[in-house]
């Protein structure tokens, strides 16, 4: 589907991006990183079939006539805030024919808010919402090499949450403000081991994915 923005809002969210902390090797620098503005120029430029259609009148004869490339501007944005987020970091480089496991922590919150990262007309945001939240309930983290290694996971044990029931089951967005996690007790799981920890041994791991809730 191909719809015409107004070039003005076509590239706008629904909080300033600016205002973010972008300490890198955290999770907003890297969902900054994904979503950034990008220009398309030169060997990237946008081939455009209604530009050329329009210049050259209907296609006839394919091989006589000339494309037209034109420079362009691209991001990818959140138009559909999901009510399950889930997070897959990229823990594997290039290194030569080989592949070598990133090892490095990638720090992550326990709320973390999508809205620097959402377009300004996200479909199930309330209007004049500028926080689009989510609280973290559970992560995977695997030790060991590209070759060979182990998953455990982090899991929390809480109460039901209302306003994700009623995204899920009836597509409601939630109108209620909440700012804080949602309480409940972390445990550790590997294997049949089960362990309570605690939310601080949770923000230390090596996330390999991380699973939020919507709160807001």
């Amino acid at each position: 589907e191909v719809l015409t923005e107004d070039p003005e809002t076509a590239f706008c969210t629904l909080a300033n991006r600016e205002d973010l902390n972008l300490e890198e090797g955290s999770i907003h620098h890297c969902l900054y990183q994904f979503t950034r503005n990008e220009k398309l120029t030169e060997t990237n430029k946008l081939l455009c079939d209604v530009c050329t259609q329009r210049h050259y009148g209907p296609k006839k004869n394919i091989k006589s006539e000339k494309c037209i490339y034109t420079n362009a501007k691209k991001q990818m944005l959140i138009s559909l805030a999901p009510p399950i987020l889930t997070l897959h970091l990229k823990r594997f480089q290039q290194a030569g024919f080989n592949l070598r496991k990133v090892n490095r922590h990638i720090k992550f919150p326990e709320v973390i808010d999508l809205a620097p990262f959402c377009t300004a007309k996200c479909k199930n945001v309330a209007e004049g919402n500028t926080k689009v939240l989510y609280s973290l309930y559970g992560v995977v983290e695997h030790s060991g090499t590209m070759r060979s290694g182990h998953y455990t996971a982090y899991a929390k044990m809480r109460s039901m949450n209302n306003h994700l029931s009623d995204l899920v089951l009836r597509g409601q967005s939630p109108q209620a403000l909440e700012t804080e996690p949602v309480k409940g007790q972390w445990f550790h799981i590997s294997d049949t081991h089960v362990q309570a920890v605690s939310a601080s041994k949770v923000l230390s791991s090596q996330a390999y994915l991380l699973f939020y809730e919507r709160l807001l």
